[in-house]
């Protein structure tokens, strides 16, 4: 009686979470560039380049920009929009008092 080999197929699948997963981990880089010209004359340049990585690896290629900026440190003084409100209101308050005055 011959043995026959066993013939094992792999099926590997990757869902949403694991790609994710890996871009975030490993970091992908998207970069463009659109030249827009009209008779050799160059009116126009844009450079696109996007990375998306997490946070982790970003710190370890040295992007930490965010490190160092006061608007996302602990202490930045978000407004609330009722307090921009009642800043609006007490400007209009003292300009139409100094209308008043001058009338």
């Amino acid at each position: 009686m011959a043995i026959q080999p066993v013939v094992q197929h792999s099926l590997q699948t990757t869902n949403l979470a694991d790609l994710l997963e890996r871009v975030l981990d490993k970091g992908i880089v998207i970069a463009g560039d659109i030249k827009i010209s009209l008779v050799d004359i160059e009116l126009l340049t844009i450079q696109i380049r996007l990375v998306i990585c997490s946070v982790d690896k970003a710190k370890e290629m040295g992007m930490d920009w965010w490190v160092n900026n006061p608007a996302f440190g602990p202490g930045a003084h978000r407004e609330q929009p009722a307090d921009s409100l009642a800043k609006v209101e007490e400007r209009l308050a003292r300009l139409e008092t100094s209308l008043a005055e001058k009338a």
